[in-house]
């Protein structure tokens, strides 16, 4: 998660930004106020010149004049004992975010699921999205997918990833940008849309109570550890080994190789998980339905993931529009790149014989037009986002306005959407679903209903309130039924995807 910043203001759309609802009086961009809005040179330099070093007496000349200031003395007094953004809450932004919504899910889908501490997020999603089509098939109250179940095959999955991509750059530079990066991070908990689909189709799912969470799932980072200490060490051998071109003995040890590494991330993911179900054979899984009565169930992880993800679901009445899960793909809105455009990004993935890992890019507003369709037709939504700008976590509010520190610190931020992608400013770091949305007279968004997978503790009782100029600013991902969105981003899908660099902020896994 990442650090509370203060609301930007809207921009034009092919600006970078999408606010279509609200408009705000245009601030000029970070960049357009640097080139024509120099500061003042410094009294003592002339008009051309720059300060090169930081003069201590400079210093004290903009502290006395600081300090001048009895709000900002003010300011020191509370700043030294707490946090500043519960003291520079807007609290009309509070009043304002409301948890009530006239459009909603009939079937949101319950427990509010807990990731607790791991980056399995975009697991906990998907299976709240997944699991809508059981509660509805089995005649549930409630039911839980196991995030764990996809979180084994993922682990592994990754690791031969990782070797496989090792083994194509070996004769790159060990230094270099891509196998850097590449060796930054390569068993990730994070994951993306793509990545989860792979893992059902070649895994399938089971419930919760077939394979619960161990510790290490539920605390993962020294697991993470462990897994990137001995994988890092693996690929130095397999690089030298890939380099010995020509020499028929060498290949068949970095086969041998591979596999014996191979071996030995599968016995750590096991003993600190668990071993998991086999994808082919049966399990049995006993229930109580909604009526009280009790049931079991006979299938393979296959068959289960197979019903969750391919069957058609008409939740509301017979006339709506039916919606498969197998059949959703992830929109964008990056305005950093050309809309209308499929996007993918160099050596990311699990699965490795899996579907690559693709974006629509679009403008904003045809993203969230097909987010409301999905709602009409009664099913839930996995997002990515930015969610640690602007969001307070006890109260279960994403707002773009609600943190004042131009009060605090007599600053503003004034980068758009674009720009704190290309600077690192942003990313998608998390993924949750969205299951309401509150429209005006008009039929435009208000604010969302978002499930989060952060436990009761947070939000209103798991739930968060996400306005829509948020959206704007820090959603840049959906995921929807292509039957939802029009022929024309249906087409998209058939282009060759632009391969974005490794380290492209699209990159980042929730």
């Amino acid at each position: 998660m990442g650090t509370i910043y203060s609301k930007p203001e809207p921009v034009d759309e092919k600006a970078g930004s999408s606010n279509t609802t609200r408009p705000i009086k245009q601030e000029p961009t970070a960049t357009s106020r640097a080139s024509e809005t120099p500061p003042p040179p410094y009294p003592f330099l002339a008009a051309h010149e720059r300060a090169r070093s930081v003069a201590v007496p400079r210093l004290e000349d903009w502290s006395e004049t600081l300090l001048s200031d009895a709000k900002n003395r003010l300011a020191i007094s509370n700043f030294a004992s707490q946090p500043y953004e519960p003291l520079l809450t807007n609290r009309e932004s509070l009043q304002s975010d409301l948890h009530i919504f006239n459009l909603a899910v009939p079937i949101e889908g319950g427990p509010i699921t807990n990731q607790r501490s791991s980056g399995r997020c975009w697991l906990f999603a998907a299976t709240n999205v997944f699991r809508v089509p059981l509660i509805k098939a089995y005649q549930l109250r409630e039911f839980e997918l196991s995030q764990a179940y996809l979180f084994y095959w993922d682990k592994i999955e990754k690791a031969n990833w990782f070797f496989e991509q090792i083994i194509a750059t070996a004769d790159e530079d060990l230094t270099g940008r891509l196998v850097q990066k590449l060796l930054e991070d390569p068993v990730s908990d994070g994951g993306q849309w793509d990545m989860v689909v792979n893992l059902v189709q070649k895994y399938g799912l089971v419930p919760h109570a077939i394979y619960p969470d161990a510790y290490h799932a539920q605390n993962s980072s020294r697991l993470n550890w462990l897994l990137t200490a001995k994988l890092r060490e693996q690929a130095l051998i397999l690089r030298k080994l890939a380099n010995k071109k020509g020499d028929g003995h060498a290949a068949h040890l970095l086969a041998a190789s591979k596999e014996q590494f191979l071996k030995e991330i599968h016995s750590i993911v096991t003993l600190l998980l668990g071993p998991a179900p086999n994808p082919d054979k049966e399990f049995v899984w006993q229930y109580y339905d909604s009526n009280g009565t009790s049931r079991e169930v006979r299938k393979t992880p296959l068959e289960f993931g197979q019903q969750a993800t391919r069957s058609q679901t008409r939740i509301i009445s017979r006339t709506s529009s039916p919606v498969s899960p197998g059949r959703l793909f992830s929109l964008v809105n990056d305005p950093r790149n050309e809309y209308n455009r499929l996007l993918t990004v160099d050596k990311l993935g699990n699965v490795l014989e899996g579907q690559a890992l693709t974006y629509v890019n679009v403008e904003m507003p045809i993203l969230k037009k097909a987010v409301i369709a999905m709602l009409k037709a009664g099913h839930p939504v996995f997002f990515g986002c930015d969610v640690g700008k602007f969001s307070n976590t006890k109260l279960g509010i994403m707002d773009a306005d609600l943190t004042d520190l131009d009060l605090g610190f007599n600053v503003s931020l004034g980068m758009n959407k674009a720009e704190r992608l290309a600077s690192g400013e942003s990313s998608m770091t998390h993924a949750m679903v969205i299951t309401a949305v509150h429209l005006s007279d008009k039929d435009e968004p208000i604010r969302w209903r978002v499930e989060n997978s952060w436990g009761e503790a947070a939000g209103d009782k798991g739930w968060f309130v996400m306005t829509d100029r948020w959206m704007d600013e820090y959603t840049f991902q959906a995921v929807v039924d292509f039957n939802f969105v029009s022929a024309e981003v249906r087409s998209v899908l058939k282009q060759t995807p632009q391969v974005l660099p490794r380290w492209d902020p699209l990159g980042v896994l929730a």
